[in-house]
């Protein structure tokens, strides 16, 4: 059997008296999208801040690539790239400024952080804007920045928090397309979080999450037929009980 890029097992998490997850199991392999679908407040963030260790969880268990994200946190962190819903990067740095001083932090050398750089911004057409400050991009342009930085020290998973939120569509469908062509080109497994409906291609896996338990998980297909719905939009109106339209 192949190894997941991501497996997640037993986990529950609570803030106070409130559970915010319970007992949420799934995996992600590798070459494989998966998205995450559930509407605001059914835990997805909470599900990620676990996975990055921003939390610790105390009930159930995480394998990054196989290492144990608790007992094996170094080996296990340095799979995984993250793009956060907020933009986590320096305004007042340059493009390269901000992916050498990441690629830095990884301890990869200057000559290599390089080519690197260039060969993930050519990938997202920015390689041209490398010297402008970050405060100078759109919102756009930003996200294509974190996606390459995330990608620097060629993670097995990418983890993408809502990437396009307040994003125009057409670099809205940019990012989602490049994302799916590092899936298939790059066999690099993703776990992408939104409540978007349109971000979802034919082939991906999909887990509805909604008040903190998984709902479906699955290929897209298999979770349609299952639910006797037609698409994503039915199958999510349908597990989360009617909630509002993504």
């Amino acid at each position: 059997m192949r190894q997941a890029a991501l497996a997640v097992d037993g986990l529950s998490f609570a803030y106070g008296a409130k559970k915010a997850l319970d007992n949420v199991a799934f995996e992600v392999q590798s070459a494989e999208c998966t998205i995450l679908l559930g509407p605001n407040g059914a835990g997805k963030s909470t599900l990620f801040s676990l996975i990055t260790r921003l939390y610790d969880a105390r009930e159930g268990r995480i394998e990054l690539c196989g290492f144990d994200i608790k007992r094996q946190s170094l080996n296990a962190l340095a799979k995984l790239g993250v793009v956060f819903q907020q933009t986590t990067l320096d305004p007042d740095l340059s493009v390269t400024q901000n992916l050498r001083y990441h690629a830095a932090l990884h301890g990869i050398s200057r000559k290599a952080a390089d080519i690197r750089i260039q060969e993930e911004l050519e990938r997202l057409s920015m390689f041209e804007r490398r010297g402008e400050k970050v405060r100078q991009l759109n919102g756009g342009h930003k996200r294509r920045v974190e996606i390459a930085r995330a990608l620097l020290h060629k993670p097995s998973l990418l983890l993408l928090d809502e990437p396009t939120v307040g994003l125009d569509m057409p670099s809205r469908q940019a990012i989602v397309n490049h994302v799916h062509e590092l899936v298939k080109q790059q066999h690099l497994a993703v776990l992408w979080a939104t409540h978007l409906i349109d971000e979802i291609a034919a082939d991906d896996s999909l887990i509805v999450l909604h008040k903190g338990q998984v709902k479906a998980k699955g290929k897209l297909t298999d979770v349609l037929q299952a639910n006797g719905c037609a698409d994503a939009g039915q199958v999510f109106q349908k597990l989360t009980e009617g909630g509002p339209k993504p």
